[in-house]
């Protein structure tokens, strides 16, 4: 048997357990955010009542667990189980939808440079949908607490979008204590504070605005993540790049594989195989 058989065998194993083992990451990865989202909705009695999924006017933050979770699932699948048990049919499915994410992804990052200022409507539109939902779930209320505390924000474009709200609204006829006012997570952070204040938006915006910037951050969530966005435009932009790159390289994998799969000799060839498996005859 020559060494060019030998050679090539090789690296077909080499690919082989490479995928295998690189998709089982994703697939156990994957597991564990479904799984994760289910033991969400059950605690919020989701799975109880499933027509409840869609009753949440704004964004259920469990939503993107299940889809990411869901994809990486049927990806890791695909490519482990297609590589593990040499499935043409498995590592031709991997492929292509990987291939699909990689067009979706470039399409949308050429849109998103495009039509900015549609970006940015629809941005703000979906900011103050969720605004509005902001009590009806607590995921929802800690995404969007989150968001206003790390970007320094309060709003879409600024406080008053919280008039949105049925709780912060100014109207006289809003009974609720925090008439007039903004969630905690807008307000300026004191350092010497240990214990976070909930109650530091009481009120807050029937003040004058010229007196509202030194207990809140008056800044919209829009702008201050346009700001992130160009302050930390060569790291995004490397991220992007290198998602990029490992989905070329998983698809080039999986196609080689595939392609040697298809072309490899019949099973009762002494080619057939890996070379571990090969015994050289004297």
């Amino acid at each position: 048997m020559s060494g060019n058989h030998y050679k090539g065998h090789e690296v077909s194993c080499c690919i082989k357990y490479f995928i295998f083992g690189f998709n089982i990451l994703f697939w156990l990865l994957g597991m564990a955010l479904v799984g994760i989202g289910l033991w969400a909705w059950s605690e919020k009695g989701v799975l109880s009542n499933i027509s409840s999924i869609t009753d949440l006017g704004g964004l259920d933050p469990v939503w993107l667990f299940m889809v990411v979770g869901g994809v990486m699932f049927i990806l890791g699948f695909a490519g482990c189980i297609g590589a593990l048990r040499e499935n043409t049919f498995l590592l031709k499915f991997f492929s292509v939808f990987l291939g699909i994410i990689f067009f979706l992804e470039l399409t949308a990052g050429i849109l998103a440079f495009v039509f900015k200022d549609w970006i940015k409507d629809q941005l703000n539109l979906f900011i103050n949908n969720n605004i509005r939902a902001y009590r009806d779930d607590i995921d929802l209320q800690n995404l969007i607490d989150f968001t206003q505390e790390y970007w320094e924000c309060c709003g879409a474009f600024g406080a008053d979008d919280w008039n949105l709200n049925i709780y912060f609204n100014c109207t006289d006829g809003n009974p609720s204590r925090e008439k007039c006012g903004v969630p905690f997570s807008c307000c300026t952070k004191d350092p010497a504070e240990d214990v976070i204040n909930t109650q530091c938006g009481y009120d807050i915006r029937a003040k004058p605005d010229s007196e509202q910037k030194d207990y809140i951050n008056v800044k919209g969530c829009v702008p201050q993540f346009e700001k992130w966005l160009q302050d930390n435009l060569t790291l995004v932009a490397g991220i992007f790049i290198g998602v990029a790159l490992l989905q070329i390289f998983g698809i080039c994998l999986a196609q080689n594989l595939f392609l040697y799969l298809k072309l490899r000799p019949p099973l009762n060839s002494p080619m057939f195989g890996c070379v571990t498996n090969h015994r050289a005859v004297p």
